[in-house]
């Protein structure tokens, strides 16, 4: 008897708003193996109709025509997604154009190179192949080999624009349940949440996300988060558990890679199977945790330094124990991404580190992951 695919959970450990590291629960993706995500409960969708009938109220329509852009946005989107398949694992996707590029997050992806694709419009699964994935933004990009005609590729909105409250709708294949929908709104944007790397996660810590309440299960990843302008504001990529309820699924905690950082991920990964500027900063070295001694401070060791770097033009060098980048403090390799993921490159800020046990500080100029 043949196996069905799984659906990929992986742990992240913390969420932080853009100006501090802040500690959370336990985080989940919803990706492409198996695991629990975050579901509504009966009180998250009571708050979310209660929302969705101030909008309507506010927009001087009535139930029928809130019914009406629901109705519209799901006959619009949903057919720009699909279910992708690898081995026994799965996830979903958003066509990118009408070429054949498929955008998605590269923990659905894995450290597969082909992959099976089935539409939302039916037929024979289609082959495609990686063209490339970014692991930092887990995100990733893979192109049909015979895109069928009037392939039809979602419109991406600006999530610059994207306000708490807003009504959303969360378009994938959670469990194998191809084309499904689930409703919620904006519960935050600008999180910043670093991932954990079992099941498959990336590790990655990914800045500006948008927090909502859809329920974002197992197989959502890499699917649509859509608004009621039929526009996909973000890629769904993470739901949150409570450790309080033996890491079962915390309700209404999910969260999206916002369609700016995809669009500028996907466009450079499609023009030339790389990317060449994130958006995002780098330091320029690598690094490992210490804990504190007598003569040295917790933080992160310095193990080495790219030649021409932030940290190589600051004056930084192997064995320097990095505790501060900013106003953030650094304890942790985590800590230490975080602080970054908040700060922007060609940004100047000022790096506390010790040396032979001495304080010591320097001003640097970031450089681009």
């Amino acid at each position: 008897m043949s196996r069905s695919p799984r659906a990929r959970t992986r742990s992240l450990v913390s969420v932080a708003t853009a100006a501090a590291a802040v500690t959370a629960t336990a985080l989940l993706a919803a990706g492409c193996t198996s695991g629990s995500g975050a579901a509504g409960t009966r009180a998250s969708d009571q708050a979310t109709g209660a929302a969705a009938r101030q909008a309507a109220a506010a927009a001087g329509g009535g139930a029928e025509d809130l019914q009406n852009a629901y109705e519209g946005a799901v006959r619009n989107v949903l057919p720009t997604v699909v279910q992708i398949t690898t081995g026994q694992d799965l996830g979903s996707g958003v066509v990118y154009d009408d070429k054949g590029d498929i955008v998605t997050n590269a923990h659905v992806v894995g450290s597969a190179k082909s992959f099976q694709v089935s539409l939302a419009t039916g037929g024979k699964p289609l082959t495609a192949r990686l063209v490339a994935a970014f692991a930092p933004n887990d995100l990733a990009v893979i192109r049909l080999d015979s895109p069928p005609s009037g392939l039809r590729p979602a419109k991406f909105g600006d999530s610059s624009k994207v306000a708490v409250g807003q009504i959303v709708l969360a378009m994938g294949s959670p469990l194998g349940l191809s084309s499904s929908v689930t409703q919620g709104i904006v519960s935050a944007t600008g999180r910043t949440v670093s991932e954990g790397t079992s099941g498959g996660g990336t590790g990655a810590t990914i800045p500006d996300m948008v927090q909502t309440s859809a329920a974002i299960n197992p197989g959502n990843s890499g699917g649509a988060l859509v608004d009621l302008d039929d526009e996909v504001i973000g890629i769904p990529t993470l739901a949150a558990t409570d450790p309080q309820l033996g890491s079962g699924a915390a309700p209404g905690i999910g969260f999206a890679i916002p369609s700016s950082a995809v669009k500028r991920i996907a466009d450079q990964i499609i023009d030339s199977g790389k990317v060449t500027d994130s958006g995002r900063a780098a330091l320029g070295v690598t690094v490992r945790g210490v804990v504190g001694q007598d003569f040295q401070p917790a933080g992160v060791a310095v193990v080495s330094v790219t030649k021409g770097g932030a940290a190589d033009k600051a004056g930084l060098r192997a064995g320097d124990v990095i505790t501060k980048v900013g106003d953030a403090p650094v304890t942790t390799v985590q800590s230490l991404t975080e602080a970054l993921a908040a700060d922007k490159p060609g940004q100047q800020v000022t790096v506390v580190y010790a040396r032979d046990g001495s304080r010591k500080t320097a001003q640097v100029t970031l450089g681009s992951l």
